[in-house]
């Protein structure tokens, strides 16, 4: 068990320390590019696998399980689900961030006037500063160019009043609108990214914690561990491009890493009455381990590779293309190779 706490925490932990140091630019889109690999062989190769084995079991009856595609069934409804989620909480902070803002902005004489753009609306933005190039990056503008940190507290918002123009009686416009969203975007990412990815680490835990097995566990440890370390930088990656507080970013790494650890106590401490053959458990592993799978897909997909790879910069730089490619294939084939083991 220490052995996959320690990996989970060193996992998630070098991509948030790595936003400390001065490192080149194409390092950090590769590995950007190969946590998002990692997080979609997660959602296909581990977890959606293991929904269907555990659904199409042949402890459970015949009605309904044999009936329906479940696992593919509850992996679309979790996207949708999450595509749902996605958009309500982006919402929800851009609203508080404007609010925010604003007060911040009255406080020091000023006044911000934020403009709403249809363009950012439908998921286009038109880019004056590339000469007015139209070009797709996704959900409510995941605009590379645009990118900027977001740092949350008052001096944060404070920043990002700054950097849209605001001063005196000045208003923000346009770019300072897709400040806040890209700044958004990345905590929301990750929040829902956590979730996605902690579901399954219990079950995980909790398999590993009932095993009765020797010879089963020693190999399976070894490669649990790796899973987590792929796991944990995946995440840590994107907690690092969401600039939250250190203490936020400690909280998130924190729960990810004592995650599988807490499920594995969990399942050592109910191996005496658990059935892991029961019609209950595998109902439960099968369901959470398929709502697992369409959080992640949706989000390797939507917000960390269409994000990315539909970039300006990326549509621009030939080098940047074939190290981000490489990247992203490295870290789905790494991480889909796990699966012999794990």
């Amino acid at each position: 068990m220490a052995s996959i706490l320690i990996s989970g925490a060193a996992g998630v932990s070098i991509p948030l320390i790595g936003t400390l140091l001065p490192l080149n630019g194409g390092l950090m889109r590769g590995a950007k590019a190969f946590a998002a690999g990692v997080i979609l062989a997660t959602g296909f190769v581990h977890m959606l696998s293991g929904g269907s084995q555990a659904l199409s079991d042949p402890c459970l009856p015949e009605f309904p399980w044999k009936m329906f595609p479940f696992p593919e069934f509850f992996a679309m409804v979790a996207a949708l689900l999450t595509l749902l989620a996605d958009f309500m909480i982006t919402g929800y902070y851009e609203r508080k961030q404007e609010k925010m803002m604003n007060q911040s902005a009255e406080s020091l004489g000023t006044h911000v006037s934020v403009i709403s753009d249809p363009s950012l609306e439908s998921g286009f933005l038109r880019d004056q500063e590339d000469g007015g190039a139209l070009h797709i990056v996704g959900m409510r503008a995941h605009a590379e160019h645009h990118r900027h940190s977001l740092s949350m507290g008052a001096e944060g918002f404070e920043a990002l009043a700054k950097r849209s123009g605001v001063s005196g009686h000045g208003h923000g416009h346009g770019h300072g609108d897709v400040g806040l969203d890209s700044g958004v975007r990345h905590v929301v990412v990750s929040q829902i990214l956590e979730m996605g990815i902690v579901s399954h680490s219990i079950i995980i835990g909790i398999s590993l914690g009932v095993s009765h097995s020797p010879c089963t566990i020693r190999p399976l440890l070894l490669a649990l561990s790796f899973h987590q370390f792929f796991e944990g930088f995946a995440l840590g990656g994107c907690v690092a491009e969401a600039r939250l507080t250190p203490r936020g970013s400690a909280m998130m790494a924190f729960f990810f890493a004592i995650t599988t650890p807490i499920g594995v106590a969990v399942g050592t401490a109910i191996a005496s009455s658990y059935n892991s053959y029961s019609v209950a458990a595998l109902v439960a592993e099968g369901v959470l381990d398929s709502l697992s799978a369409g959080i992640l897909v949706y989000m390797a997909l939507v917000d960390l590779i269409a994000a990315d790879f539909l970039s300006k910069k990326m549509s621009v730089d030939f080098r940047v293309q074939v190290v981000s490619y490489c990247f992203l294939f490295l870290g789905a084939g790494m991480m889909s190779a796990l699966a012999i083991w794990a």
